[in-house]
This record gives C-alpha cells, sequence and structure tokens, in this order.
C-alpha cells in the first residue's frame, strides 16, 4: 500500500455555468502563451519587432493543431475506426491525443508560410521560438493529468501516480510519465537557452538542438509506457520516431556549423538594431574633428605677418 502518491482530478472538466473549462485544453493554451510570450522576447533581444511571433504563431498554431492532431489519429487510427468505435471521435481534440511530432511537422509549414509573408528567414524564427516550445510541452502534458492518460508502468514509489477505474485503465499506481516529460522539456529549455548564450546558435541550430535534446529524453520516457502503440522490431512507433529524429537534428546541427557558421546578423529587415541618433551624432563629431585635421596651417604667413617689417616696407605701408 502507497502511503505517498499523486493524486489524480476526479474529473478533467469544469462548467463555468453553460461554458465547460477542460483542463486538457486549458493546458494547451496555457502551452501557447508561454511559447508566444517567451519566443517574443528572445525575438526581440535578436534584433526583431515585438509582435512578430504572434503574427507568425497565428499561422504556426493552427497548422500544428491540426497536423498534431492528424498524427495522433493516423498511428492510433484502431481507436477511431476499428468496430464498435465511433469515427467522430477523432474530431474531438479536447479528450486528448496530439502528437508532437505532426505539429512540429505541420506548424512548420505554417510558421513558414507567416515568415515569407514577412521577409523572415524561418531558421532565425525557430531558434528564438524553440526554448519557449519545449516550456509549452511542458505545460501540456498536464493536460494528460487531467485526462488520466499515458501513464507508465506500475509501481510504488513515493511519486507514483493513483489512476482511478475507468474506460481502457485500471485502478492503480504508475509511473507519472507524463511529470518525467514535463520535467525533462524544461530541462531541454534550458539547456538550448544555455548553449544559445555560451555558442551563439543560429540558422536553425538552437531549433535543431531542442529537437536532439527532446527526442533522447522521449526515447526512454515512451518506453516507460503502457498504453496501447504500434510496435516495430519489438519497439514503440514513437520510440523509432524519437531516434531517427534525434540522428537527423544531429546530422543538420553539424552540417549546418560547417555550411554556415555563426549567427544571423539581420533577423527582420527594416529593423535597426541600434538607434540611429546617437550614429549621427558621433559621425558629425567625426566630421567636424576630420575637418579641423584636414586643414592646412599656413605656418609660413602666419609667421610673416607677425614677424617685424623692415624700414622699406614699414614706409610703404605708411604711403
Amino acid at each position: 500500500m502507497n502511503l505517498a502518491y499523486i493524486p489524480s482530478p476526479s474529473t478533467g472538466v469544469i462548467d463555468l455555468g453553460p461554458i465547460p473549462l477542460r483542463g486538457y485544453a486549458f493546458c494547451i493554451i496555457i502551452g501557447v502563451f508561454v511559447a508566444v510570450w517567451f519566443g517574443n522576447k528572445r525575438w526581440v533581444a535578436r534584433g526583431g519587432r515585438a509582435g512578430t511571433v504572434a503574427d507568425i504563431a497565428v499561422w504556426a498554431v493552427p497548422f500544428g493543431l491540426v497536423g498534431g492532431r492528424l498524427y495522433h489519429v493516423i498511428t492510433d487510427y484502431q481507436l477511431y475506426f476499428s468496430d464498435g468505435e465511433n469515427w467522430v471521435d477523432a474530431f474531438k481534440i479536447w479528450q486528448g491525443g496530439l502528437g508532437i511530432w505532426g505539429a512540429i511537422a505541420l506548424g512548420a509549414v505554417g510558421a513558414w508560410i507567416g515568415c515569407r509573408r514577412r521577409g523572415i528567414p524561418l531558421p532565425a524564427w525557430a531558434d528564438a521560438l524553440a526554448p519557449g516550445i519545449a516550456l509549452a510541452q511542458a505545460c501540456g502534458r498536464w493536460g494528460n493529468w487531467f485526462n488520466q492518460e499515458l501513464y507508465g508502468r506500475a509501481t510504488d514509489v513515493p511519486w507514483a501516480l493513483k489512476i482511478s477505474e475507468g474506460p481502457n485503465r485500471v485502478a492503480g499506481t504508475y509511473h507519472p510519465t507524463f511529470l518525467y516529460e514535463s520535467l525533462w522539456c524544461i530541462g531541454v529549455a534550458l539547456l538550448v537557452i544555455w548553449a544559445d548564450r555560451r555558442f551563439k546558435l543560429g540558422h536553425g541550430r538552437a531549433f535543431a538542438l531542442y529537437v536532439a535534446a527532446y527526442c533522447a529524453g522521449r526515447a526512454w520516457i515512451e518506453y516507460m509506457r503502457v498504453d496501447e502503440a504500434h510496435h516495430i522490431l519489438g519497439l514503440r512507433l514513437n520510440v523509432w520516431t524519437a531516434l531517427i529524429v534525434f540522428v537527423l537534428a544531429v546530422v543538420y546541427i553539424v552540417i549546418s556549423a560547417k555550411v554556415r557558421p555563426g549567427r544571423e546578423e539581420i533577423v527582420e529587415p527594416g529593423v535597426s538594431e541600434t538607434p540611429e541618433a546617437p550614429e549621427a551624432e558621433d559621425g558629425g563629431a567625426a566630421e567636424d574633428t576630420e575637418s579641423a585635421e584636414a586643414k592646412p596651417v599656413d605656418a609660413d604667413a602666419d609667421a610673416e605677418e607677425d614677424a617685424p617689417k623692415t624700414n622699406g616696407e614699414a614706409e610703404t605701408a605708411k604711403g
């Protein structure tokens, strides 16, 4: 018998009058706001305009939600299209089921459209947003806690997650894999922030580092889960996906560092990184100094004016 454990909420929905507030959707919304807010701070620090991240997120977020849901439905099609299941449930996103792989892939398409409309390089925008995305995932994983889903193997550790009896689940205490992944994502965000400051990552390398670090953690966390999933050669599909994407991200970092070293100097056209007024003042002072230095001094003429005049010159002057 466990004396300590993490309790699960009795319900994942709070009714605010006629409006149901679902815990899963609430966590996703908080995650989006965190990503946009933190991404905006990093974008401005890189020399971009305030508000640009939010403008592009208007494209990226809807695409990401659709992509995440499509990945989930396609990889877990038996939950919606097998005998006895209702295919309409595939559209009930509030019940849980977003695949991060599809969300990032299709979200990148939306971000590309938004960046193209603003004349902004997508890799630079992705670098600014990378740690914010990791923090958004950390928030979003708590939606699984509200839905009592995606937990790990049975365990009696003090931080075990208590699951109640329900559809497709057995009451007991299990590894809180949602918590493991949430904490891992916070660590990924801190890693990207540190590496970006230390090595001045650019041209998409900060985003690739986020992807590689997330995949490294997702592989072992996914291995602990006990929910139904497709297996290939004894490993869950998402484990293979994490391994493949990890390798691709590392290869990108290596090749990109050789082909395009350094960081973008300009991330948003038409934005000056330094104020123009001080430069104009300095420039004017510099020009005055250069003019003073360049103006020749006629020392002989001054000497002739100051020298005493001869008798002839004095008489001429008198006449």
